[in-house]
């Protein structure tokens, strides 16, 4: 098959109604990729924050069967860094720094729900209470690990 210059009426013909295709594009006020959440109606983001509203309330209800000790990271870490403290060894032989990521994944993603970092008024990650109590744990353990 000849990919050439090809002259037939049939493809001068195509190759003009796509240039009447793309001229009529170019024209109109919606660029393909370029659409904004300006363009969702009243209804979906009626329908949007019912449904965000409805994940955050079912989200809170997670760990509501849970004694307090064990939902809040900066008590479960100073259990963690009195261990340490009282048993170096056992601690040690626990490999506990490689147990404690999967440990606190799921308390760390449900205060991360609300998170939304396009937002303009959202919370940087280091100002979280979460990322606080491990900052802190990991300062203590650097601390006590110095001495």
């Amino acid at each position: 098959m000849y990919w050439g210059n090809d002259h037939s009426p049939e493809f001068i013909t195509k190759c003009r109604a796509c240039r009447r295709q793309r001229e009529r594009s170019q024209k109109a006020g919606h660029h393909e990729g370029m659409s904004s959440d300006d363009e969702l109606t009243v209804t979906e983001l009626s329908e949007f924050q019912k449904s965000k509203d409805n994940i955050l309330e079912e989200s809170r209800k997670i760990f509501e069967d849970v004694h307090a000790d064990f939902c809040d990271i900066r008590k479960i870490l100073l259990k963690f860094q009195e261990w340490k403290e009282k048993f170096p060894d056992s601690y040690c032989d626990a490999y506990i720094s490689f147990c404690l990521p999967k440990l606190l994944n799921p308390l760390i993603r449900v205060q991360l729900i609300n998170w939304s970092p396009l937002e303009q008024n959202f919370t940087d990650l280091e100002e979280m209470p979460w990322f606080r109590a491990v900052e802190e744990f990991s300062d203590a353990k650097k601390s006590s690990e110095s001495k």
